[in-house]
């Protein structure tokens, strides 16, 4: 089985209704609008996903209502960010089960593993499922990086693993990457801040968190990049930039569900410990999105270049 690890694949946002159940009504609302956009793939169960807080119930829940939802359109993938290997491979399990089209995977959670018990956990997990495999490389949030010796040793060990969402905010490695496997791995921007510059230089895609809010605006930017329309693509940047920042902040989760509430696909329910915004927090968000939203560009007919 394979994924054409390319385009813009929305981290989407879990919702919940007031009472703390999945909202399935109005994530449905969402993926039908990431769908309309144009995006490539739905990634569940990530950070936006609040997948810490999910129940392995919920998790399968997600994954079957998104099959459903998406009618084979595009591939759905599920995070997979387990402390032990038993249970990521129960869960990668399970997500074959629920008809997922792929995994993404995060290093061990918690325990800080070395290269040698890093390399040893995607191995087991990768040859447990015939599954696709993107590796999220995300050291900066999560402390362990994984290097392009460790990825040498799993690309001869695991066909199955073929894309990273390259979070290490170094967007040389981009080049590092290709340099040394070519084709062989697939490469996602992480960063929404970094995704065009990334892009530009030779990534296949984005896995994108304001996408969540603005699908339209982030399909556009990655369809006029790669169609050659730079100074396109530059323009509605630019313009989204001072939103995309939103990511970068350890309430991206809220930041991200009140640009959804924004622009009418969303809600502000978020999963405790997490609380909505309140105060000068609050505004200050506010103050970002009613900007964005009152000088949003007109879109180009960017949906030939798809």
């Amino acid at each position: 089985m394979t994924i054409n690890w390319k385009g813009v694949m929305p981290a989407v946002t879990t919702k919940f209704t007031d009472d703390d159940k999945l909202d399935l009504e109005m994530f449905t609302v969402n993926i039908q609008a990431q769908i309309e956009a144009g995006v490539h793939g739905i990634i569940l169960g990530g950070t936006l996903g609040e997948a810490s807080t999910l129940t392995k119930d919920e998790k399968r829940t997600l994954v079957r209502e998104t099959v459903k939802i998406v009618a084979g359109k595009v591939p759905v993938i599920i995070n997979i960010a387990e402390q032990s290997t038993v249970a990521a491979i129960e869960a990668a399990k399970h997500a074959k089960e629920d008809g997922a089209s792929g995994l993404m995977m995060l290093p061990p959670m918690r325990y800080k593993a070395d290269g040698r018990e890093t390399v040893t956990y995607f191995r087991s997990v990768a040859n447990s499922t015939d599954l696709p495999i993107m590796i999220y490389n995300n050291p900066v949030d999560y402390g362990i990086e994984v290097t392009l010796d460790m990825f040498e040793e799993l690309l001869n060990d695991c066909p199955n693993i073929q894309a990273v969402k390259e979070s290490t905010r170094d967007i040389s490695n981009i080049t590092r990457i290709k340099n040394r496997f070519g084709d062989r791995l697939a490469i996602l921007c992480g960063v929404d801040t970094l995704a065009l510059e990334s892009m530009l230089i030779g990534a296949e895609g984005w896995v994108a968190g304001l996408v969540c809010a603005f699908p339209a605006e982030t399909v556009a930017i990655y369809a006029l990049a790669k169609a050659g329309k730079t100074e396109e693509a530059i323009a509605i940047y630019r313009w989204f930039l001072p939103i995309l920042e939103l990511d970068i902040n350890t309430k991206l989760v809220q930041n991200i569900k009140l640009a959804e509430v924004a622009t009418g696909i969303g809600t502000e329910n978020v999963r405790e410990p997490r609380l909505p915004l309140i105060g000068t927090e609050r505004e200050h968000v506010l103050s970002i999105l009613q900007e964005g939203i009152k000088t949003r560009p007109k879109l180009p007919n960017y949906k030939q270049y798809l």
